[in-house]
């Protein structure tokens, strides 16, 4: 099934935009990269920068439908903190489980990874677990 033309170049522009965030990863995001890649956290697979529907999710493991997001300082922005719980509705909406951590939470790397072997426990299916 061929895409309707707007709808493919909507698709290319997110997939370019997603490779350009990964290119240009913050270190937090290298971090976490670092300990969710190659199936090493419970042997889920998770991506970097994943386009859905009109958002990229930084890290997403799609067998639980969870999308991990690491926010840096523009996101204390009133206005950007409110483009944020839009975004987390519009993707609650469609099934998807959202959990935010700020850059500054990367220094305690077990507490991030414990918290997301939390939200992964909830949402994989029972032969996984």
């Amino acid at each position: 099934m061929r895409m309707l033309p707007h709808i493919a170049r909507r698709a290319t522009h997110k997939r370019a935009a997603a490779r350009t965030l990964r290119a240009n990863a913050t270190e937090a995001e290298r971090k976490l990269w670092h300990c969710l890649r190659d199936k090493r956290l419970m042997g889920v697979r998770f991506r970097r920068q994943q386009p859905i529907g009109p958002y990229v999710a930084d890290f997403y493991c799609s067998i639980a439908k969870l999308i991990v997001e690491v926010d840096g300082g523009q996101h204390a922005d009133p206005a950007a903190a409110e483009r944020d719980g839009e975004r987390t509705r519009w993707l609650e909406q469609r099934g998807y489980s959202v959990v935010r951590f700020w850059n500054s939470d990367l220094s305690d790397s077990d507490y991030v990874i414990g918290a997301i072997v939390h939200a992964l426990g909830g949402r994989l299916p029972a032969q996984m677990k």
